[in-house]
């Protein structure tokens, strides 16, 4: 009898601990109905979503040591993970994203990357999940518009968009992402200006808005931005001038600006400051490049090909410590092409479609030059 007891009151302590110890049914319950939406045939990565613990082994599902609430959902399709690779191919899932998933209230990241079928929008109830820091939707077909409140997700790092379909603009409430630390929103067809007070953002480290279609001109409170090393605004419709307070920006290294509507003359301050990779092509600007390179200026790459400069090859660009790959081709430039470094290891197509350069690596210069 007292053996029988015993083994009744085992099964009932192993039962409430497995139930403490395990994610609660309403977090269980939220992920089926997210599963539910989504369809991928290949791989099973859903197979895995069994029994009545999402904590444990759930495919790309984790949960907090304390709470037991579901904390992360990190699904890519592309991944070194075996299941990939015993299929020897990438994900493809169709669908679309439930907005049941923000029923998980402590969900700290999201990350359903590079499936490339999934459809429809990013769900606005994703700003009321107070805890998450990492929003990674990268590679989908995702449409719609970027929420309006996605402000409010004032814990958010990391906010990763691109190579979707998305439209409309940048959403204003945007800038009150403090801690905001990536912003990637590529290969959209986001329009509209980049919001006035983009400043705002003090801990952003990357700006990637390339391949959109957004307009306006570059507020100059980016320039505020300290801890700002890379910045890509290529492939859109900005206009306007470059603001010249780019150029005294303590850490940019990277300064994306080419295929826009830019005009006016280069700032002298870019070409002297920490930025080692300037790609200023394909847009109107115009004017002498300033002839103010020293020590200081340091390229890897400086592309200010397809624009309308005129006037001679900068002499001061022998000063400089380092010049890595250069193309000045397609503008209006004339005269002789500077002796020495870095010219000598450059190639007749850094210099091509001028109106009057010559000297090596081009033709020789007539005795009047």
């Amino acid at each position: 009898m007292m053996k029988t007891v015993f083994t009744i009151f085992s099964v009932l302590v192993f039962a409430t601990i497995s139930a403490v110890y395990s994610c609660p049914p309403s977090d269980r319950a939220a992920l089926l109905a997210f599963k539910a939406a989504l369809h991928e045939p290949h791989l099973g990565i859903f197979n895995s979503w069994t029994g009545t613990d999402c904590c444990r082994n759930w495919y790309g599902v984790s949960c907090d040591q304390e709470t037991y609430r579901v904390a992360d959902i990190n699904l890519r399709g592309e991944s070194e993970d075996p299941i990939f690779e015993r299929a020897h191919r990438t994900g493809f899932m169709t669908g679309f994203i439930s907005p049941e998933i923000c029923k998980l209230t402590r969900l700290s990241s999201l990350t359903i990357a590079d499936w490339k079928g999934i459809t429809g929008q990013i769900p606005k109830c994703i700003t009321r999940l107070p805890f998450l820091r990492i929003l990674d939707l990268i590679g989908n077909k995702l449409s719609g518009e970027i929420p309006a409140g996605i402000g409010r997700l004032k814990r958010l790092t990391v906010l990763n968009v691109a190579d979707n379909q998305l439209t409309g603009r940048i959403p204003a409430s945007l800038t009150s992402l403090s801690n905001l630390m990536h912003l990637d929103l590529r290969n959209n067809k986001i329009s509209g200006p980049i919001p006035s007070r983009a400043g705002d953002l003090s801990m952003l480290s990357r700006a990637l808005l390339s391949g959109n279609m957004i307009s306006g001109s570059i507020p100059v409170s980016l320039c505020r931005i300290y801890r700002l090393a890379d910045l890509d605004l290529s492939m859109n419709k900005i206009s306007g001038f470059i603001p010249p307070c780019l150029g005294k920006m303590a850490v940019l290294a990277t300064l994306n600006l080419d295929c826009n509507l830019l005009m006016g003359r280069i700032p002298a301050t870019l070409l002297t400051s920490a930025v080692g990779n300037l790609n200023l092509s394909r847009n109107a600007l115009g004017g002498n490049i300033p002839d103010v390179f020293g020590p200081t200026s340091y390229f890897t790459v400086i592309d200010l090909s397809h624009n309308k400069f005129k006037g001679p090859v900068p002499r001061s660009l022998s000063a400089a410590s380092y010049i890595g790959h250069l193309d000045l081709s397609y503008n209006h430039l004339c005269g002789r092409i500077p002796a020495g470094a870095p010219f000598n290891h450059l190639e007749a197509s850094s210099f091509v479609y001028n109106d009057c350069l010559c000297g090596k690596p081009l033709r020789a210069c007539s005795p009047r030059h």
